[in-house]
């Protein structure tokens, strides 16, 4: 409930050159004024009356006519000639009864009555108090305009809070929607390659299976086990892109050449085969990362081959466009709704789904792809003209100038003797794979369960490389490093960290920990070997942290 402030006294100016009959008014009116609600202030000249006026409102002005200097009619014109005191009532006294012409310049100056001395009490306090009435009426009035006013903001305010609360609770609700979504696709997603690995496993176990069934089912678990692993790959890098924790390995590049070679990859395994696929490819550099690059062209063909039926067309475009390089994909799929479109790039939002998933995928591709163009200091759109009239999405980069490229020198591939290895991981399965993969390829693997039988199996054996997991129990293996750094019978050996984090800040701590390598579970043998093969080839330069 607002408060009513208090009601300031209305004031009432008399304005007389002479003092005697300055007093008599003004204690007149004193009088008067216990008994009602007024202030009386006096002016002996019409100067001094607009300088009270310049400093208040007042409710009547007393003014003598015959004033040496301004008289009362100048002063009264010169007073409503201010917009703030315009409409202040004047009542003119005189000791001259006023002719005609008189009253006609008075009322023209604005005055409201005519007094002549001697001033009868009663009649003046009769006309006081109707001045006096009006102005306590109007003051109550913009009293309660202002209040009225208030209120109407403060409810303005809380219909903009309601509203806005309204709309958060909706975008919350959408949201969490999403996620529910999300989370559901994301089960079915898992379990299908989960099932076909536990099958697969089984299937190699039981007595009867042929050769060329066991020999199926290894590959269908390495299938579904890259499969998962590119599922955890996309939740990480979108997690990643979203945060802000990538970071990009910029090199100068020739974009045409880029998608060319992801398109034959796409070619020779396959995925492109009931597709006319056509490609038309004006060469242009970015200075950008390969890797990134590479994710944001087979997310856009991925998205165009999972939304368009087979026997559709695919058209890949990538022109020069001033200072930008375009690349479009445009399909004849399946389309998207105008209600759609908009949202597309937004995180785990798809077309309808249905209960079959043919389409599959997490709703996360589009995203990421707009995160990392983002990244490069380029834009991505979507256009459709509807559901069934298929899509184009283009990515907009900044051009730079051509590199001429320089040819790495050909490493020396010729047989050598396999370093020893030491792997220190918790995991009983993971480490035995691990260490029977590694045997298989000619290494001699020790192996421990925790950082602790690390550190003394690595003192005892002297590998040549040992290869960390950071998740050990007792110490981790930022710790294992430390102390294999610490003594000077362990420093020379190569350290490689495996571990399921990351993030550029995983990789600081790993490097500033003492390892020479950083690499992510899970971790195929052939890149592997290739690091093992980078620390201890004496003809190659130390890698760089992977």
């Amino acid at each position: 409930m607002l408060k009513v402030p208090k009601l300031d006294k209305p004031k009432i100016l008399v304005v007389n050159d002479d003092a005697n009959s300055l007093f008599a008014l003004t204690s007149l009116l004193a009088q008067w004024a216990e008994a009602e609600p007024y202030e009386v202030i006096a002016a002996r000249s019409g100067e001094e009356a607009l300088r009270q006026v310049l400093l208040h409102d007042f409710a009547v002005i007393l003014l003598d006519v015959n004033m040496p200097g301004m008289d009362g009619f100048e002063t009264a014109e010169a007073i409503h000639q201010r917009g703030r005191s315009a409409n202040i009532p004047i009542i003119f006294i005189t000791a001259f009864v006023a002719d005609e012409l008189d009253r006609l310049k008075a009322y023209q100056r604005g005055a409201a009555d005519f007094l002549f001395t001697p001033v009868i009490p009663q009649v003046l306090h009769a006309k006081i108090s109707v001045f006096v009435a009006l102005a306590v009426k109007n003051e109550e009035l913009k009293k309660q305009a202002r209040q009225l006013h208030q209120r109407t903001n403060d409810l303005i305010a809380s219909n903009k809070r309601l509203l806005q609360e309204i709309e958060e609770r909706k975008v919350a609700e959408r949201q969490n929607h999403a996620k529910d979504e999300f989370l559901a696709m994301l089960g079915h997603e898992l379990r299908n390659p989960l099932s076909a690995i536990s099958s697969a496993a089984s299937l190699i176990g039981l007595p009867g299976v042929s050769h060329e069934g066991a020999a199926r089912a290894k590959k269908i678990i390495q299938r579904q086990s890259q499969h998962l692993g590119r599922i955890v790959d996309d939740l990480l890098d979108l997690s990643r892109a979203m945060s802000g924790k990538i970071l990009l390995n910029r090199t100068p590049l020739d974009l045409a050449a880029l998608i060319a070679n992801c398109l034959e990859t796409y070619r020779a395994t396959g995925r492109t085969a009931d597709y006319h696929v056509s490609m038309e490819l004006e060469p242009g550099w970015v200075d950008g990362d390969v890797t990134r690059l590479e994710q944001i062209f087979s997310n856009l063909l991925d998205n165009a081959l999972k939304y368009t039926p087979p026997g559709g067309s695919i058209d890949i475009v990538m022109e020069v466009d001033g200072d930008d390089i375009v690349l479009t994909v445009h399909d004849t799929g399946v389309g998207i709704s105008a209600e759609l479109l908009p949202h597309v790039f937004d995180v785990f939002v798809q077309g309808t789904s249905t209960l079959d998933r043919a389409q599959g995928g997490l709703g996360i591709g589009l995203a990421l792809v707009r995160r990392l163009a983002e990244l490069h200091g380029g834009s991505v759109d979507a256009e459709s003209a509807g559901a069934g009239e298929g899509s184009t999405f283009s990515i907009r980069l900044p051009r730079t100038e051509r590199i001429t490229e320089t040819k790495p020198e050909t490493m020396e591939t010729t047989e050598q003797s396999k370093p020893t290895i030491l792997l220190i991981e918790d995991n009983d399965d993971g480490r035995e794979m691990m260490a029977m993969m590694l045997s298989c390829y000619g290494y001699e693997v020790q192996h421990a369960a925790d950082g602790l039988q690390g550190i003394e199996a690595a003192l005892r054996h002297k590998p040549d490389v040992a290869l960390v997991d950071i998740g050990l129990p007792g110490i981790d293996g930022y710790e294992v490093a430390r102390r294999l750094r610490a003594d000077g019978a362990t420093r020379g050996i190569r350290l490689i960290a495996l571990t399921g984090y990351g993030l550029a800040e995983d990789q600081r701590r790993v490097l500033e920990a003492g390892f020479d390598m950083h690499l992510v579970k899970p971790v195929d043998i052939e890149s592997l070997m290739k690091a093992i093969g980078s620390l201890t080839n004496p003809n190659s330069s130390s890698a760089p942290a992977a």
